[in-house]
């Protein structure tokens, strides 16, 4: 198959389709990512939309993202930022722009291939996914400046999050609309939404999809080696919220003991070398290290409370639960007849 041809997959169930499209100064990209798309999806049997979002370009990208809306119709629209924010953030912007039960991501820059997303859509609706990423296997990018480094970052990701994707750096990624609004998009945070979601379902429901990929043909990659210690700065704010959001007392505490641990293990050495053999320990650099261990253990309790207290605090005012119920709808659509009643 190839990225020319169109696929027109049956979808059994009745959904809306929103893809979604960050773009920041890809002005000679507009015009033909427009026509890929509505190419691949013009066959689609469901209502769908394209969100372009422009990230702040400063150049025409605003007015290619207009001039496509005006040839295709009102079914594209245009999210223009007012200025570079990041591409998570454009991303977070055109999800939070989508109406559809379903929202799909990618690039702008041709590299990711829409021909892939009636495919993918229909393996998360039949499997019953929250998400299905791509996989781009055969990657087309440099050895040494995107490859290589892609390889670490997503084996440290696999090891950290314990979700086993081959391609965190995809971008093309098909979703469950409203799994995916649990969690909001910071940083460079975008390639850890596998993670995210993790921690809201079951990693059996998040599944990976070979893609094509395709080499840049137009404009200049955004991405540099430099992304790299972003990115590892953001997965250690992934692995502490993945597994310690709704108790992050316990994370703190756990170093509370084994500060305390070793502080209380070396004064009490001294007590004895003290007491029972007449020693001077006064002058011992051991007793301040111990003392230290002591003081560094009673500041990591004091912010495991703190972290307890502002924890308690934001799930209770913010509405948010340390849950996700699968079949929410159904659950609150229980009507006063459902009850088991004394015969």
């Amino acid at each position: 198959m190839t990225s020319t041809e169109q696929v027109t997959l049956p979808l059994s169930q009745p959904h809306r389709l929103s893809l979604v499209i960050p773009m920041y100064n890809e002005e000679l990209n507009v015009a033909p990512m427009a026509a890929r798309v509505h190419e691949a999806l013009r066959g689609y049997s469901h209502p769908w939309e394209l969100i372009l979002v422009n990230d702040g370009s400063a150049d025409s990208t605003e007015q290619q993202m207009r001039k496509a809306q005006q040839q295709y119709g009102t079914h594209v629209r245009v999210v223009n930022l007012q200025r570079n924010f990041g591409q998570t953030a454009a991303m977070q912007a055109g999800i939070d722009a989508a109406r559809g039960d379903v929202i799909a991501m990618m690039d702008g820059d041709l590299q990711n291939d829409p021909i892939d997303i009636p495919r993918m859509v229909n393996r998360l609706l039949d499997e019953d996914l929250d998400l299905v990423a791509g996989w781009r296997k055969n990657r087309k990018d440099g050895l040494w400046l995107r490859k290589i480094p892609s390889r670490i970052a997503n084996r440290l990701i696999r090891r950290i999050t314990q979700v086993h994707l081959h391609d965190y750096g995809c971008s093309l990624k098909v979703f469950r609309a409203d799994l995916l609004r649990t969690v909001r998009l910071y940083g460079e945070m975008h390639r850890f939404i596998p993670a995210w979601l993790a921690s809201s379902t079951a990693p059996s429901r998040i599944k990976e999809e070979v893609v094509h990929h395709h080499a840049r043909q137009f404009g200049e990659s955004k991405y540099g080696i430099s992304r790299t210690f972003r990115v590892i700065l953001d997965l250690l704010s992934v692995y502490f919220f993945m597994r310690y959001k709704s108790r992050p007392g316990h994370f703190f505490g756990q170093f509370g003991f084994i500060f305390g641990a070793l502080g209380a293990l070396i004064l009490g050495y001294l007590f004895i070398v003290k007491i029972f053999l007449g020693e001077d320990i006064g002058t011992r650099p051991l007793l301040m290290a111990g003392i230290l261990f002591v003081v560094v253990a009673v500041q990591f309790f004091t912010t495991g409370v703190l972290s307890e207290l502002i924890a308690r605090t934001y799930f209770e005012s913010s509405n948010t639960r340390s849950y996700v119920v699968r079949n929410a709808q159904a659950v609150a659509s229980a009507s006063d007849a459902d009850w088991m009643r004394p015969v």
